[in-house]
């Protein structure tokens, strides 16, 4: 434990006068135990200069022998990441009780190394003392990060024994425990046993959030329509879920419903149905978040505005995201990282060099997302030197050691150059076994380049690795085509045959009056599929006509030459 003399001396060398001052001030003002409780809440994301500061004060009035103040400055000091420093606390205090315990272990669950946490919650029986019902949530967020479900179980028998498998707030977090764990039919169980005693919105919302989780939104959303009470947690819970699982779709749907009933969407849900109209390209309902965020004052949260960003890049508005960009005060790295991804989408190239260039020069750090976006940007404008020596320095120079992704954007990089040989010496270097994308490149490559060889190899491995994709044989089936060996291109459509592999059909989409409507090939199923067909069958007579037309034109205009 720190002493008042260490941290005098800590602070001695650290802080200006003027900072010594300030802090010296705010604590001699404290006259009671209550005004200090309202200091060490404003510690919260204090320096670790604070704390010591905070902490010395206490040791010279004995106010770390109080477990309630002592809880609340080890949760300071949590919030500001300092569990280490914080946990060193806890082990000098001689008496602590059940709330000192529990603001440990929350503290201790937010650490590397969440055992520690469980480890603690052991020794609340071992010092005659009985877990409450904030004991057992704490523990359990705990055995999530450890994944390990019969830590959870033997737990969730504790809870009976102590009598509180009925408290809302255990109860939710043993659903959250099981789902977490893909344990849902336990989490179910645990949900049922107390639904049918209690109604709680916020055991509904977690069971909700536990069948989003593991990706069952049929019975995500059988259990959301049965709520007779809904608060916004309940919609944001389902349509980050559909979100989170590729149907944007419903999850637009299920925003306008939300707007339909006037329940004002948070932060989260608006975070939402953006990642939706980014991956439906709906930028008329990306428009209108935008206006209902600038219309509440909402265009100074970061992630916001990062989401603004992706929506407009990838629905085409490079412009408008670039003006969201610049408008912004401040910029973290994903902002960074989200605009030249989206400018190398756009095949803008070297202005996603330039900026990163100028994140560099904002003292930004980046992280391995950024180098996927650099090497993307590469990419789209073959600068394949460049792209060599951003993949070099992310080691170098920022201390990232390369993942998977970024050798696959390294190799899709070559292999679009045509440095193919380069390219399958960095699959066979790499220390990770290559996946499905970066075979697909590779194959996509061969393709380009036409060699065979490299296709049919890679088309090996992506036969075993997703056997299904229809795509990866109508790549090689072109390169016999294109160089004439049309008996290899035969025994590919026989191996897809025996195999079952059926082509997938394409589909598009397309918004009006800000709905998105899909439409797949070969399917009759939209409402006005009579009353398109005959529109699109007029344009198609038309198109024909035009052509006629032209065709016309350029042969009278032929045989006028001629006859000059």
């Amino acid at each position: 434990m720190f002493s008042l003399h260490k941290s005098s001396l800590i602070l001695g060398k650290s802080l200006s006068l003027s900072s010594l001052l300030i802090i010296h001030k705010r604590f001699i003002c404290c006259t009671s135990a209550a005004d200090l409780v309202t200091l060490l809440s404003q510690c919260k994301c204090a320096d670790i200069k604070h704390l010591f500061a905070a902490h010395g004060f206490m040791i010279v009035r004995g106010l770390d022998q109080n477990n309630h103040l002592l809880s609340r400055f080890i949760d300071s000091c949590s919030s500001s990441g300092f569990s280490d420093y914080a946990y060193s606390i806890f082990t000098h205090k001689s008496k602590p009780d059940v709330y000192l315990y529990n603001t440990t272990i929350k503290a201790l669950c937010q650490t590397d190394n969440p055992l520690n946490a469980v480890i603690l919650y052991n020794k609340i029986q071992a010092s005659a003392l009985r877990p409450d019902n904030y004991s057992f949530p704490f523990v359990l967020k705990a055995v999530v990060k450890l994944s390990t479900i019969e830590l959870g179980r033997e737990i969730h028998c504790q809870t009976v024994g102590t009598g509180l498998d009925s408290d809302v707030h255990v109860v939710a977090a043993l659903i959250q425990m099981y789902a977490s764990c893909k344990c849902i039919y336990d989490a179910r169980k645990v949900f049922d046993e107390l639904s049918l005693r209690v109604w709680n919105v916020a055991v509904w919302n977690t069971m909700v959030a536990g069948y989003a989780k593991v990706g069952d939104l049929n019975n995500a959303r059988a259990l959301f329509e049965l709520m007779t009470e809904k608060n916004v947690i309940s919609w944001t819970t389902l349509i980050a879920g559909y979100a989170q699982m590729d149907q944007p779709n419903e999850a637009i749907t299920l925003f306008r419903r939300m707007q339909v009933e006037n329940v004002k969407p948070d932060e989260i849900a608006m975070l939402a149905a953006l990642s939706a109209c980014a991956q439906l390209g709906a930028v008329e309902l990306g428009e209108w978040i935008h206006n209902y965020i600038e219309q509440y004052g909402l265009n100074t949260i970061v992630p916001l505005n990062n989401a603004l960003i992706d929506m407009y890049a990838k629905s085409g508005k490079i412009g408008k995201a670039l003006q969201v960009f610049e408008n912004m005060k401040n910029k973290s790295v994903i902002t960074w990282t989200t605009m030249i991804a989206g400018l190398a989408l756009h095949g803008l190239g070297r202005e996603a060099l330039d900026m990163f260039s100028r994140m560099e020069r904002a003292r930004v750090k980046p992280n391995e997302i950024t180098f996927i976006a650099i090497l993307s940007a590469c990419c789209h404008v073959g600068l394949v030197e460049l792209g060599r020596r951003y993949f070099n320095i992310m080691k170098s120079r920022y201390g990232i050691e390369p993942k998977i992704e970024q050798y696959g954007c390294m190799i899709d990089l070559l292999g679009r150059a045509g440095y193919l040989q380069e390219a399958q010496k960095l699959v066979i270097r790499m220390p990770f076994e290559a996946n499905a994308a970066i075979w697909g490149s590779l194959l996509a490559a061969s393709n380009i380049y036409g060699d065979v060889e490299l296709g049919e190899c890679a088309l090996q491995h992506l036969i075993k690795l997703e056997p299904h994709n229809s795509g990866n044989y109508a790549i090689l089936c072109n390169i016999y085509a294109i160089l004439g060996r049309w008996n290899e291109s035969g025994k590919i459509r026989k191996v897809m045959r025996d195999m079952g592999v059926k082509k997938m059909p394409g589909c598009s989409y397309i918004e009006v009056s800000k709905r998105v409507h899909e439409f797949v090939a070969g399917d009759t199923s939209h409402p006005d599929f009579d009353r398109l067909y005959q529109i699109l069958c007029k344009i198609n007579g038309q198109m024909k006509f035009a052509e006629h037309l032209q065709n016309e034109f350029s042969g009278v205009l032929e045989s006028d030459v001629a006859s000059m």
